[in-house]
């Protein structure tokens, strides 16, 4: 910030001058599905062999293979029944765990399995006798639940990835606090026309993509799943986002390796990716990919962080850290956009994969600046991964 900005006395951009409470699963169901009075809840989670390790929860015998796992049981599951239901009025408490998809967001398969080994059906046995399902798995499943919970009437919430770090920050924050300031930052960029990102490169090149947004009303997902309407939260949660109607330029991209690559876009979709360092394989892979089904590199999101949280090492909480932004490519019909799994080649292809783009993510380039063009108003939202006076002021409302 220069010397001519201003920050409020109730604005703190650092984590680390942020105090988070004590990690309370009462507090969290509380407040994010309020009221709990008389509701069935489950928890849900994936393995490649759920039949074998949920069998009288083998999988306990290896937390260290499966921590996601581990922590569901023991910050969920074992405090449900240790008296978490009892106080919100709630009952059941089961945990099943189901078939895992190996792919952000991709549909599941109908089976699943009880702590006694059985196999049951998710959409006869679970979906329709439970009022609040938690999934706390490896691999993202709100897309997949956002459907289900419209088609039998359930509410939940997808914590995928989960660790000490999400559980107590982005999961011990107050519900009501994210909800607000996520609404106060989307009336902020609500109706934007486009959206204009720079990123600047260690060699100092600066890429440029612009997203055509034509107006539309910005989402946020901000945790609430109150009363008895049909949702899934996306915990931790504190994003606004966009469902982008077109997208021309230039972007950097890390693979999972530390690649490097840069990618270009032309009609909302990502049509080549060029090495900038790292392994041409992994770019080349990536190429083939986009040629044998070119609705993989569709752009389907652009989404802000709303939060100050620390970095977990986890998209799901540091995507919602407020200075970062990010882009997701493939299904975006969760968000209600126009991509559905039907128009991808295979099933397996048919993910909504984000690309994070944050400091301790993508140290090799920089976010400049991004600018949002609203009708005649022109705004910077934000530079060098912090927030922009112009959100600053929008919060401190």
């Amino acid at each position: 910030m220069s010397s001519s900005e201003i920050l409020p006395s109730n604005i703190i951009l650092n984590p680390e001058d942020r105090i988070f409470p004590e990690f309370s699963l009462t507090k969290l169901l509380h407040s994010v599905f309020d009221p709990t009075e008389g509701c069935r809840i489950c928890i849900l989670t994936d393995f490649e062999e759920p039949s074998k390790e949920m069998r009288r929860f083998q999988f306990l015998q290896s937390p260290e293979k499966f921590p996601v796992q581990a922590k569901a049981y023991k910050e969920f599951f074992c405090k449900l029944r240790d008296g978490v239901m009892h106080e919100l009025g709630m009952s059941g408490g089961e945990m099943f765990a189901y078939h895992d998809t190996n792919g952000s967001n991709l549909d599941m398969k109908d089976e699943c399995f009880d702590v006694d080994g059985s196999s049951l059906s998710l959409d006869q046995k679970i979906y329709p006798e439970y009022d609040i399902i938690l999934c706390i798995s490896d691999w993202s499943a709100t897309a997949p639940l956002t459907a289900k919970c419209k088609d039998f009437g359930f509410r939940g919430a997808t914590m995928h990835g989960l660790n000490d770090i999400i559980l107590n920050s982005g999961l011990s924050v107050d519900y009501n606090q994210v909800s607000s300031d996520a609404e106060k930052l989307r009336l902020a960029m609500t109706g934007a026309d486009e959206i204009e990102i720079d990123f600047t490169l260690d060699d100092s090149r600066t890429l440029t993509v612009k997203l055509f947004l034509d107006g539309q009303e910005a989402q946020k997902s901000h945790g609430l799943c109150k009363g008895k309407a049909p949702d899934i939260a996306n915990l931790p949660a504190g994003e606004v986002y966009f469902v982008p109607v077109d997208a021309v330029g230039q972007f950097p991209m890390k693979y999972h390796d530390g690649t490097l690559g840069l990618l270009d876009v032309k009609d909302r979709n990502i049509y080549r990716s060029t090495l900038i360092e790292g392994d041409q394989v992994i770019i080349d892979e990536h190429n083939e990919r986009l040629k044998d089904d070119p609705v993989t590199g569709t752009l389907g999101e652009l989404g802000f962080g709303t939060q100050v949280l620390p970095a977990s090492g986890a998209d799901i909480q540091d995507e919602k850290v407020l200075g970062t932004c990010h882009l997701a490519t493939g299904r975006d019909d969760h968000l209600g956009g126009d991509i559905i799994p039907e128009m991808f080649k295979t099933h397996q292809n048919s993910t909504h994969d984000d690309i994070l783009f944050a400091p301790h993510k993508t140290p090799n380039f920089n976010i400049s600046q991004v600018r949002m063009k609203r009708g005649e108003q022109f705004e910077i939202i934000i530079e060098n991964f912090k927030p922009s006076q112009y959100l600053i002021n929008a919060l401190s409302q």
